[in-house]
Order: C-alpha cells, then sequence, then structure tokens
C-alpha cells in the first residue's frame, strides 16, 4: 500500500512540473534555420533571419526578415515583433557573416553564441561575398527554403571533403589557440543557384585574404586528413618527365584519395624551420590517354609527378597565408607545444610566422587504377 502510495505522489508531482513547464509547440512557434549578420547603420548590426514556420496542419512556410539593433539578440525581438509566433533558435543550423563584418571582427558573433545554451556547437560558419541580405532575399526559382538549402550545400561538400569543417566548436578552437587562426568557407550568389566560391583567411577574428575553392584540398591535407574525396590537379611541362609524355603539354589528373597523413616538425627552433612530411595514397580516376598506367616506369613517374606537383601548390598556399599572417594550418600550435617557456602569444607568433620556413614533401602512391566515373 506504501509502494502504491508513492507512486501515487511521483505522478503527482511529475504532472505538476509538466504543467509548469514552457512547451513550445510546433505549430506555435518559429523556428530559426540560418542568420546572416551585415553591417548596418548607425553601428548597428544588420540581422537577416531565416524563418520556418509550421501551421496547425502541417505546411510550412519560409520567412526571411531583416531587422537592425545594437546587438544580435536585440534583432531577434524586433523580429518577435514582426511574426505571429515565437522566433526559436535551437534549430539553427548556419550563420552567415557578410564581407564587411568578416573584415571588422568575428569574435562577438563566436562568443554569442557560444554562450547560447540553445544553439548547437556543430553549426555551420560562413561568409558571404558582399552582404548576406541580398543572397538570402533574392527569389530562387529552385530553392524554396535558402536557409536548408545552404546548410545542406555546405554539408555534403564537407562530408565529401571538398571543403574544410567550419562549425562552431571548430571555429571556437581555431580562435582561442595561440598559434593557429581561422579558415571557413565562402559563398556566393551565382544567378539562380548558390556556390562555394572560396576561403576565408582570418587573423585573430578578422578577415585578411581569401583562397579559391580548389585551395581547400591543400589546407585540409595539411590540417588534417583526407579520406574519401575528389580531387584535379593539372601537371604542367616542368613537373613532368619526356620518359613520361613525349609532347610537352598539359596533363589532368583526377584522382580520389583513400588515405593520407601529415607529419609537421620543427626541425630548428632559432629559425622557426618547419619539415611537412605527407604521405598520401591514392586512386587515379582519370588521366592522359596516352600514359599507361599498367607500366611500372610510368607509373613511378606519374607518382613523382603528382608528388611535385602537391608539394609546389601547397608551398603556395602556405606562402599566401604567411603574406597576410594567417597561420591556418596550426604551425604556431605546434611551435609552442614544441618549444619550452616560449611565452608565445598570437601577437608574437603572427609577427613570426611571415618569416617561418616550410619544407613540404609529398610522397603520392598510387594504390589502383583504372576505375573511372
Amino acid at each position: 500500500m506504501k509502494k502504491l502510495r508513492h507512486i501515487i505522489i511521483l505522478l503527482l508531482l511529475f504532472i505538476f512540473l509538466y504543467g509548469c513547464a514552457e512547451t513550445n509547440i510546433l505549430d506555435q512557434v518559429g523556428l530559426t534555420t540560418l542568420v546572416g549578420y551585415d553591417v548596418g547603420k548607425e553601428e548597428k548590426i544588420a540581422t537577416t533571419a531565416v524563418i520556418r514556420e509550421v501551421n496547425p496542419e502541417f505546411q510550412s512556410k519560409v520567412e526571411v526578415l531583416t531587422t537592425e539593433d545594437t546587438t544580435s539578440k536585440g534583432s531577434r525581438m524586433k523580429s518577435n515583433r514582426k511574426l505571429a509566433k515565437k522566433i526559436m533558435v535551437g534549430q539553427m543550423r548556419v550563420i552567415l557573416f557578410g564581407e564587411e563584418v568578416a573584415k571588422d571582427d568575428i569574435h562577438y558573433y563566436i562568443n554569442t553564441n557560444l554562450e547560447n545554451a540553445s544553439v548547437s556547437n556543430g553549426l555551420y560558419m560562413a561568409v558571404v561575398e558582399g552582404e548576406t541580405a541580398p543572397l538570402l532575399k533574392y527569389e530562387y526559382k529552385n530553392i524554396d527554403d535558402i536557409g536548408q538549402h545552404i546548410y545542406k550545400l555546405l554539408e555534403q561538400n564537407i562530408k565529401q571533403e571538398y571543403m574544410i569543417s567550419p562549425t562552431l566548436h571548430e571555429i571556437a578552437h581555431d580562435y582561442y589557440t595561440t598559434g593557429k587562426d581561422i579558415a571557413m568557407p565562402i559563398l556566393k550568389r551565382d544567378k539562380e543557384l548558390v556556390e562555394l566560391s572560396g576561403v576565408a583567411l582570418f587573423k585573430e577574428g578578422k578577415m585578411v585574404s581569401k583562397l579559391s575553392a580548389k585551395d581547400s584540398f591543400y589546407i585540409k591535407v595539411v590540417r588534417d586528413t583526407f579520406k574519401v574525396g575528389i580531387f584535379e590537379t593539372t601537371l604542367q611541362e616542368d613537373d613532368v618527365t619526356p620518359t613520361l609524355l613525349k609532347k610537352a603539354e598539359k596533363i589532368p589528373v583526377a584522382f580520389d584519395a583513400i588515405q593520407s597523413k601529415r607529419d609537421i616538425k620543427l626541425v630548428n627552433a632559432s629559425k622557426t624551420e618547419f619539415d611537412l612530411n605527407i604521405k598520401m595514397k591514392a586512386r587515379v580516376l582519370e588521366i592522359h590517354k596516352e600514359i599507361n598506367l599498367g607500366n611500372p616506369k610510368q607509373v613511378a613517374e606519374l607518382e613523382k609527378a603528382i608528388s611535385k606537383k602537391l608539394s609546389k601548390e601547397i608551398s603556395r598556399v602556405i606562402a599566401q597565408s604567411q603574406e597576410v599572417q594567417s597561420d591556418v594550418f596550426g604551425f604556431g600550435e605546434k611551435y609552442r607545444s614544441t618549444v619550452r617557456n616560449s611565452n608565445l602569444t598570437k601577437e608574437k607568433w603572427h609577427e613570426m610566422y611571415k618569416d617561418i620556413k616550410v619544407n613540404v614533401k609529398v610522397d603520392f602512391v598510387i594504390v589502383r587504377n583504372g576505375v573511372f566515373e
């Protein structure tokens, strides 16, 4: 009897607490899926929110609203005053920055979203060429929900390793780590499509330069590993030997990386010199018709040529990042963990980074051939 009484009391307590809790029924709220930030008037933040609303019949519509205020939360309050439903941010998947905002400083936006328990650390962050509002408000013929579309665009390119991953967690980690800087994708509108057009390089939270979308491959190979994506490069005359191809011409090569490993070593602390060794095993998907992949000598020559080409391209990308003092690769992190009592600061490393020496060596191995897609 006592056991039954305890069960009843617990049940009543649960009902009471449940009744006191705030409930957010789907057809009573607006779900923010994407937010874009631009520079507003009079030092205000212009916030463009993509909001999905669901009616009682489970039919949904998408609203794109732009408001201006001194804070992002103030902009959300203004958006609330324009909609019949309470705006929730728990389903937010993407944050976009207009170029002016990115060049100014995104530190405030990183902190604000990290401190908001409703915001997922797995949301994506990216820069938009120009402003975010025109990109989000454009009436695309074949895109019903621009927020979901951009999220899926980023997600599938990151999963296929065509683009570096820019989650809030990763961006915050790189921002707060001494010896490493932020890199994130750049988006733009191309007629009726939205495309990934490049990679933004940051120095302490300020965008200082951009690279092509193709260069994301080189950034990822140095920063991380490469496993599933497809990549294409073109071997030039100075990359190949006459024994590989008699006529001097360009050789396009497409391959997918099955496995890559990278090792960064500080070999001379006084001169800040690093060895960067990358081992890559890959399958050649397409190659010039005159090259015989059944010939071991030609395969060895091809491996040597691709190794040389990739080493040269990685060195170019590193040099470009040095020019703007943006260490998106984390050489400073390696320096700090290797040199005792380095007392390294962000400012000190950025000054050092432009003069470091990186010896790049790529060892490219063809593991299988003759597969076409």
